[in-house]
């Protein structure tokens, strides 16, 4: 079946997350375009410090540079000025050498979590390497507990095996996403970031992105708990909780939520940015998106996750948008 997409005009915000990565990897290009002035060092040093994230997101952006070598050269020889970057009046230049070896080299070390939270899952964390099961990018596995309970991995998940307090047989999730089948006489326990999911006779999915975790109910009755807080999540629904609260349950497009247990990725008006986030999980490297614009454009469509690198071409075809493939599965989308 040919893969659906159908664009509308509609425009969504385009994620946090997204938006930094892609005026990261602007800023790195135009730093390593050999073009670079000290006003654009000292704008990007400013970009960083304004928090965190930023500087997460060029750290990561600054490894992955590194780690595809002779790809930066080409693409700093070849590739224009992107929209992100601000248009440049004649100034001193720096040397791409001086300040992608030295120049922000305070603000990229300031950032210590690239050790345990690998760029663009480049390779797995401390937690995943030592997980009792493991899921590669694409991959999927299903893991028994007893012959009452099914456990589906999807791409890029890890979990550890284990026993609650009560006596309940369950596991933790250490990232990713899973779903789980019981039969009528079986429950099980999912631990996952801050709270606790228990289900008797159920099937459920459950999502962990860092500290956020999504739990879907499509069958049975599944009970969340979060520090000291109990909501329960009929069949249809589901619930969201993060580092901060536990989100109130919602109705949820089982369909769309379950679709990659049938092999299937389903967006139905999302943001391209978005879009482009799902792809990521499932294939290797990194597609950065480099246009604002274009992450919000409104996308419905169906993909085959067996032809993931078609559905992207397929994306890019509709919308207009240009694709430059890199070494190591980066692609640049603008």
């Amino acid at each position: 079946m040919r893969d659906a997409i159908h664009p509308s005009g509609s425009h969504r915000s385009t994620s946090e997350d997204s938006r930094l990565n892609a005026e990261a990897t602007a800023w790195l290009i135009r730093l390593a375009s050999g073009e670079a002035t000290t006003e654009d060092a000292e704008a990007v040093q400013r970009w960083c410090s304004q928090s965190r994230a930023h500087g997460q997101a060029f750290a990561e952006a600054k490894l992955l540079w590194q780690l595809l070598g002779p790809a930066s050269d080409m693409l700093s020889e070849t590739t224009p000025e992107p929209a992100a970057v601000l248009p440049l009046r004649p100034r001193p230049q720096l040397a791409r050498r001086a300040f992608l070896g030295g120049a922000l080299a305070a603000s990229v070390a300031a950032v210590g979590y690239l050790g345990s939270r690998p760029p663009f899952r480049l390779w797995p964390s401390p937690e995943e390497l030592v997980a009792d099961y493991r899921t590669g990018t694409g991959g999927r596995q299903t893991v028994a507990i007893g012959d009452n309970v099914s456990i589906v991995l999807n791409t890029q998940t890890s979990i550890d095996m284990r026993a609650s307090n009560s006596g309940r047989r369950g596991f933790e999730l250490i990232d990713g996403e899973a779903s789980i089948t019981m039969k009528a006489d079986a429950d099980v326990e999912v631990l996952a970031a801050f709270g606790r999911t228990t289900a008797s006779a159920a099937h459920f999915t459950i999502r962990r992105d860092n500290a956020s975790v999504c739990v879907t109910c499509l069958r049975g009755e599944v009970s969340v708990r979060f520090r000291g807080q109990v909501a329960s999540v009929s069949p249809g629904h589901q619930i969201v909780y993060d580092a901060d609260s536990l989100k109130p349950a919602v109705a949820a497009d089982v369909v769309v939520s379950s679709a990659w247990e049938r092999g299937q990725l389903i967006f139905r008006h999302e943001p391209f940015a978005r879009v482009v986030h799902e792809i990521n999980r499932y294939r290797p490297g990194k597609i950065v998106l480099l246009n604002d614009k274009l992450g919000e454009r409104d996308v419905v469509a169906t993909f085959q996750l067996s032809r993931i690198d078609a559905a992207l071409d397929h994306l890019a075809e509709t919308f207009g948008a240009r694709l430059r493939r890199l070494p190591g599965g980066m692609i640049l989308l603008s």
